[in-house]
């Protein structure tokens, strides 16, 4: 079993969980377990530079890359590349219901396919010492969610998988679209709440739905891990409370404007480096939901951050906007 403490994640998510939002997201936790964006092995093994696909930073750690495929001698030799690249763990999509994944055999369709995703699994962990962890949905269609998720499990279990991170959703790959099935096919945490006790030697993290750390403490009770997704996105404060409600130590950040100032040095490496202020700044934009102001800086960086040359002044200016009210939410 793998000693890397996942309590509390942050789910891959595309054009999101990118560098710049996982350097953010370090502001306000040392303790989450970071993922990328899901990145295809025809990307890492076809792309370049590289770089663009495998690029992170030292503070990001504890991170995982999450890796979209089927082909096994791809899986592991990305797998092999990201371990020399210094991730944490490699994690499989069994999960994400897109058009364009599907027709790829990738994501939650390989649900359907237990067999092939045990081979990926075994080969992976043949050709790295990180975890081999697997992202997956409690069915496809009309599968049956006892017992095609039971088969899946067992079937990948024996190929080495220990650790199973479980959208508590079905995925319609027929009749729904990527954000339907997000929101759609009803949660079905009891299923997954079985599954850790049908499976007490597997660690069985859960993802969909969660909004505060009080739901997280309570799949807790029932479950190894909790996944946020888009609530760790969208309200990004969050995650300020994660390091001492999940795991009694103190955050980083001591309040939200510390969080976003926090966050300067790497705005203006970056900014020297090339990058537009907006693709920096678009991860921010829920850090001071609900507070008085929040709105003047959202529309201050929504408007002015894209303008050419826009630097650190704008990002200045739209912290000058808002009153800091709000100390880290307590334990």
């Amino acid at each position: 079993m793998s000693q890397l403490d996942r309590t509390f994640s942050v789910a891959p998510m595309m054009d999101w969980t990118t560098r710049d939002y996982r350097a953010f997201a370090r502001t306000l936790t040392r303790r989450a377990l970071l993922y990328t964006e899901m990145v295809t092995t025809g990307a890492i093994l076809h792309g370049s530079p590289r770089e663009r696909f495998l690029g992170h930073a030292e503070v990001e750690h504890p991170l995982a890359l999450q890796l979209g495929g089927s082909d096994a001698g791809a899986l592991a030799e990305c797998a092999a590349i990201a371990e020399a690249w210094g991730y944490d763990e490699v994690n499989l999509n069994v999960g994400c219901p897109s058009d364009r994944v599907q027709n790829n055999l990738i994501g939650a369709c390989l649900m359907g396919h237990p067999g092939k995703v045990a081979a990926a699994v075994r080969a992976m962990r043949e050709a790295v010492s990180i975890p081999v962890t697997v992202k997956c949905r409690i069915g496809i269609d009309d599968q049956d969610e006892d017992a095609d998720l039971e088969h899946f499990i067992r079937v990948v279990a024996d190929a080495g998988c220990d650790t199973f991170i479980v959208h508590a959703r079905k995925a319609w790959l027929e009749g729904l679209s990527p954000k339907e099935n997000r929101d759609i096919p009803p949660l079905n945490y009891g299923r997954v709440h079985r599954l850790k006790r049908q499976h007490p030697e597997l660690h069985i993290g859960i993802n969909g739905g969660l909004k505060t750390l009080d739901d997280c403490r309570e799949q807790l009770r029932h479950v190894d891990s909790v996944m946020v997704g888009r609530e760790a996105y969208q309200n990004p404060w969050l995650l300020a409370g994660v390091d001492p409600a999940l795991y009694g130590e103190p955050g980083p950040a001591a309040s939200r404007h510390a969080a976003a100032l926090a966050l300067r040095p790497y705005i203006a490496r970056r900014l020297a480096e090339g990058a537009r202020l907006n693709h920096l700044t678009r991860h921010l934009l829920g850090l001071f939901q609900g507070q008085p102001g929040g709105r003047r800086f959202r529309r201050h960086l929504s408007e002015n951050a894209h303008r050419d040359g826009a630097g650190l002044q704008v990002f200045d200016d739209a912290l000058g906007l808002v009153a800091e009210r709000e100390a880290v939410p307590a334990a």
